[in-house]
């Protein structure tokens, strides 16, 4: 039985990157292979120019996630006024200049962002082959000591507490979903929530039991194989092709419902 580790991604703000359109930069509801990647590289210490060893990384997350609080969807307006002779740094390392004619100038630049504001996403994963490097202890190490200052989604999504909750020994990703929001529920050591987290539940929780979205692999051992009822199967593109620098190819999740248990009568978190 593998064990997965957990991180708990509380903040203000978190963006989980999705198809970005002309000036549009939309979110996905669940972070993809590729958003847990770069952040487990970046704690790692890993280089934009490291693409093997990011391929590989990714290549062997196996992971789920569901979303404790919703928290809202915001979007930001951003706009820059940029003239003919600025110039820009570029993930190739090269100096970016801009041509046009003057009237290319008259407007400023504009753009889209959105993300989610005090959204709290838990998320389970292991890795396959477990014994290759990094494992799992040395990414739950760089976690705690990272080499950078770790984001959720984009650098100014920064995180209000430690990553990392804990870990849970499961068959398979939505078994270690259940127990990963039971071990909340029940505040357990690291898996405790702030209190604040309690006074923006308008039905009470966890004083009740609720329902809360998640996702997680499909056709990844017999238990989740195919959807239930309430249940559905997509098929999304959420890994990155670390040397050539785009997305590509899909895989298979199932998104439904899992339950966030109730607390007892009188227990305090």
């Amino acid at each position: 039985m593998p064990d997965h580790l957990v991180l708990l991604l509380d903040a203000p703000l978190c963006a989980f990157g999705g198809d970005i359109i002309d000036a549009y930069g939309v979110v996905r509801d669940f972070p993809g292979r590729s958003t847990v990647t770069g952040l487990l590289a970046n704690a790692l210490g890993y280089d934009r120019a490291d693409g093997a060893l990011l391929d590989r990384l990714q290549a062997r997350l196996v992971l789920g996630s569901a979303r404790v609080a919703e928290g809202r969807r915001v979007r930001d307006f951003q706009t820059a006024r940029l003239g003919a002779g600025d110039r820009g740094w570029t993930t190739r390392g090269r100096v970016e200049g801009r041509s046009g004619g003057a009237a290319t100038y008259d407007s400023p630049h504009i753009r889209y962002r959105d993300a989610d504001a005090d959204a709290l996403v838990l998320v389970a994963f292991h890795l396959d082959p477990p014994e290759e490097s990094p494992t799992l202890a040395e990414i739950e190490g760089a976690l705690g000591r990272p080499e950078r200052p770790l984001f959720i989604g984009r650098k100014p999504c920064l995180p209000s507490r430690p990553l990392v909750a804990g870990r849970i020994a499961s068959n398979d990703i939505r078994t270690a979903l259940d127990l990963a929001l039971a071990a909340c529920a029940a505040g357990k050591e690291r898996f405790r929530l702030h209190p604040s987290r309690l006074r923006q539940t308008p039905d009470g929780w966890p004083r009740s039991e609720r329902r809360v979205r998640a996702q997680w692999p499909a056709n990844r051992g017999p238990a989740d194989q195919e959807p239930e009822e309430r249940e559905r199967r997509r098929d999304i593109c959420d890994e990155r092709d670390w040397v050539v620098g785009v997305h590509g190819g899909s895989r298979g999740v199932i998104e439904g419902q899992l339950c966030l248990p109730a607390r007892a009568h009188g227990e305090t978190p």
